[in-house]
């Protein structure tokens, strides 16, 4: 039911190319599974190190003694619990010729990345590993993704009660584990309140002063708090594109969950029918289709905007690679027309092209340089960036 190949084949292409790989990603994202699956299609000798193992723990006492004698694949996965094994990769990776590549996995901390960017540097590539997207799952499945979301044990449950208590026991062990080890010094239970509270502004512009009126803390407080987040790939800041355009544009990120199930779990929405009177359903759908855009088009963080300007002209998405401009309008309608808004993108911005995904069947052209395309066939029809 779930075809995560498209992954498989990135690593085993930044495999042949670098002797570390990083695959980063959220707990229970599905990258223990993803790296069993990669051992099975390799061919030679494959050595996994749980660090989260006591036993695995103890193997690696000297880790140039455990690892300098190994040959293939060596995987260790939670890796940023021990970010002593860095200078020890930088050693064995730089041996020539190559003996063994190392598949390192971890969450987005953000002491891995910094070490991982300081020690390995040239030696290491990194590959994040989403949920799953539309173009893993059949095209049918689109609406049980967008409730339940995109981590595979959430996706697959037997029921919708059995996704939503899985949902429920993952925010409860994050905020009670996994944001501490982030550096997060408050209680599970007021991190729970924030992040509960982030859902509720999800897809709005962020505004540090007013939430952290409403948290009772300083603005820099909050601004930490989804600084550590985002690092943990449970948020998405999306910053807004400004240029000298002669017109007032604003320059405040949106800050999404990134995971649509979690999303609705943060919002005490469990069923489809219960979203459907919820008054975020238009962000949740909104949020969900600009995480698949981004995925399917293989954008970096770097790359991705939203446009707003104060005279009412906005774009949900823009992503911009070199000299290529996209735009995306995303609408949760089946009968979607073009508006001055999108005209003024169109020109203000000099997009190569602008999409708008909405909820209905079909594609089709709305005006010049202006087309519209069925959310359930983005995954299929929309192209990878050059």
């Amino acid at each position: 039911m779930i075809d995560r190949s498209g992954h498989l084949d990135t690593l085993g292409r930044l495999l042949r190319a670098h002797p570390i790989v990083a695959l980063l990603g959220a707990r229970q994202v599905g990258k223990t599974t993803l790296a069993r699956a990669l051992a099975a299609r390799r061919s030679g000798e494959t050595t996994r190190f749980d660090l989260e193992d006591p036993a695995d723990l103890a193997r690696l006492a000297d880790p140039m003694l455990a690892l300098s004698d190994l040959r293939g694949l060596v995987i260790l996965d939670e890796v940023q619990r021990r970010p002593e094994l860095f200078p020890v990769l930088r050693v064995l990776a730089d041996r020539r010729p190559v003996r063994a590549r190392f598949l390192v996995l971890g969450s987005a901390n953000p002491a891995l990345l910094r070490q991982g960017s300081e020690s390995l540097a040239g030696r290491i590539a990194f590959h994040e590993l989403p949920g799953l997207s539309l173009t893993e799952i059949p095209a049918n499945q689109m609406p049980r993704l967008w409730i339940r979301g995109g981590f595979p044990r959430s996706f697959l449950a037997r029921s919708e009660s059995a996704s939503y208590e899985w949902r429920q026991n993952f925010v409860r062990t994050f905020v009670e584990r996994d944001l501490p080890q982030l550096g997060i010094g408050i209680g599970a239970e007021t991190a729970r309140r924030f992040w509960t509270m982030l859902a509720h502004h999800h897809g709005q512009l962020w505004n540090s002063s007013e939430l952290g009126r409403a948290f009772g803390v300083a603005d820099t407080t909050v601004r930490g708090y989804l600084d550590k987040l985002t690092d943990a790939l449970v948020v998405r800041q999306l910053p807004s594109w400004h240029e000298n355009l002669g017109k007032r544009q604003v320059k405040a990120p949106k800050a999404y969950v990134r995971d649509s199930g979690l999303l609705h779990t943060l919002l005490g929405v469990p069923t489809p029918r219960d979203l459907e009177g919820h008054p975020k359903i238009g962000a949740s759908w909104e949020g969900f289709l600009i995480e698949q855009l981004i995925e399917r088009l293989g954008a970096r963080p770097s790359e991705c905007f939203f446009w707003r300007t104060y005279q009412g002209a906005e774009l949900d998405l823009l992503v911009i690679r070199g000299r290529q401009r996209l735009g995306f309008e995303i609408k949760r309608t089946t009968a979607p027309t073009v508006t001055p808004s999108m005209r003024g993108a169109l020109a203000d911005l000099k997009l190569d092209s602008l999409t708008v995904v909405h909820a209905g069947k079909g594609s089709f052209p709305l005006a010049p340089g202006i087309v519209a395309e069925s959310a359930g066939t983005i995954a299929a029809t929309t192209r990878p960036l050059r």
